[in-house]
């Protein structure tokens, strides 16, 4: 009986027990070796604002693309909220599944009408202006005081509004370099100056998720931007950056909508 005992305790020794270590200390190894978590929303629309237009997001496409996202930019008319409304919408009709629907300044009215698609898993506000209900853009900027890039918005004949060179320069995009101004002021698209009295409803926001992206804005009020971020509860991020981030900052704006598809599927 002894031998057996002392021969038990040898196999224990040379067998079990470094077994048990090296069980021990190849378990974090494999947990970290883990692959990260997929996104759970896979499609991202883009939805561009006034003065602009589906190129204010070239920067940050390629960033998405690169994380398996399918991504698209949709061409409002900037006509009025109707008709930037239905032209999302289409494009969200046209994805297979989910989505995070992302609007910049103008387009923060439009997805948070559009955004009550089923569809439609989050919204991204980027510097943008949002309602609440049965709320118009003027309801909403109302209270702050005009910035000073508005004061470069110039009618045409049919009342549709265009920035100057000078509102581009140092209001619109004043961190960009000079070459890319030149053709952000080329490409612009003009906006109906009757949309800022077009009213949203029931903004999605009250029902989505919602991640705001916040700027040192000229085109709206700095103060506005905090203020609604906190008033609609949404994970907010600031930026030491102009009203179009998506081209002075596209890592740190691709990232707010990374975040979004990671998260918005969970929630």
């Amino acid at each position: 009986m002894k031998h057996i005992t002392l021969l038990l305790r040898g196999i224990v020794r040379t067998h079990v027990v470094p077994l048990l270590i090296f069980t021990v200390a190849i378990i974090p190894l494999l947990a970290n070796d883990q692959p990260a978590a997929a996104p759970t929303v896979k499609n991202v629309v883009l939805v561009h604002g006034a003065f602009a237009d589906g190129s204010s997001w070239a920067k940050v496409i390629p960033l998405l693309e690169a994380k398996g996202l399918h991504v698209v930019a949709v061409q409002n008319p900037l006509s009025s909220l109707a008709d930037d409304v239905a032209a999302t919408k289409r494009a969200i009709a046209n994805q297979d599944g989910p989505v995070i629907l992302v609007g910049h300044s103008w387009a923060g009215m439009v997805i948070s009408e559009a955004g009550n698609d089923p569809k439609v898993a989050g919204l991204v506000y980027v510097a943008a202006i949002v309602p609440d209900e049965n709320q118009s853009a003027n309801d909403v900027l109302k209270p702050y005081s005009p910035p000073p890039g508005l004061t470069e918005a110039k009618p045409d004949a049919a009342g549709f509004l265009s920035l100057t060179r000078k509102g581009i320069d140092e209001d619109f995009v004043p961190d960009v370099p000079a070459a890319e101004r030149a053709i952000v002021y080329a490409t612009q698209g003009t906006w109906n100056s009757e949309c800022l009295g077009d009213k949203v409803s029931t903004p999605a926001w009250k029902t989505k998720p919602s991640w705001f992206i916040a700027v040192n804005d000229r085109m709206l009020s700095p103060e506005y931007e905090q203020a609604i971020a906190k008033h609609i509860h949404a994970t907010t991020t600031t930026l030491a950056a102009g009203h179009v981030p998506m081209l002075s900052k596209p890592k740190d704006v691709a990232a707010v909508i990374i975040d979004a598809a990671n998260k918005a599927g969970r929630q």
